[in-house]
């Protein structure tokens, strides 16, 4: 009796210890994958500045809104309070589940859509203001793929890490919470495409 109870509990322990592994393997996993990439694309949440500045980039603009790398959904939460249709586009699915629950705590998640996607993977042509949280390492490649895929009347909006070729027409902020604004026409020279 003595050993099968021991038995018992080897098992339960076991059982345990594996649950918990498998478990803390599911929830870290998401996080720790992009570090792995060859353009490692960390989760660092927006600051309430740069989310102001992001939303002053915005003004009297219209049009669909389309936040690559949308982390937490901070970004497409406050652009769909001021009336934008937004869509985040983010690779770990844990930060997407908390956005869409965050947009329903908030009550503009039929104003705001999340996707689980790897930004080389999606077309951003039917989006008229762009968001973007990158790394110096990706910013050119993400800069020619924008300019092929936008139309002239696009604004992209880069936080923390500017486009290297093209001029800002507009820059607000300072330190890590620096916005730049670029309006694909000006980097272009076109009017329509």
């Amino acid at each position: 009796e003595s050993s099968s109870r021991r038995s018992i509990w080897g098992l339960l322990a076991t059982a345990g210890i594996g649950g918990t592994l498998v478990a803390l393997y599911a929830v870290v996993t998401p996080f720790v994958t992009p570090a792995l990439r060859k353009v490692c694309l960390p989760f660092v949440p927006a600051t309430s500045t740069q989310i102001q500045n992001v939303l002053k980039m915005l003004e009297n603009r219209s049009g669909s809104l389309v936040d690559i790398g949308s982390g937490d959904g901070r970004i497409v939460i406050a652009a769909a309070k001021k009336g934008f249709k937004a869509v985040g586009y983010e690779l770990n699915p844990w930060l997407v589940w908390y956005s869409r629950y965050r947009a329903w705590r908030d009550g503009v998640h039929q104003n705001t859509k999340f996707y689980i996607s790897d930004l080389w993977k999606v077309s951003f042509s039917r989006y008229t203001n762009v968001v973007v949280f990158g790394v110096p390492q990706m910013m050119p490649q993400l800069e020619k793929k924008l300019e092929e895929e936008l139309e002239c009347n696009a604004r992209i909006i880069a936080c923390r890490f500017p486009f290297p070729c093209w001029i800002p027409d507009h820059t607000t902020g300072e330190g890590i919470d620096t916005v730049w604004a670029y309006d694909l026409k000006h980097s272009r020279g076109c009017e329509t495409k």
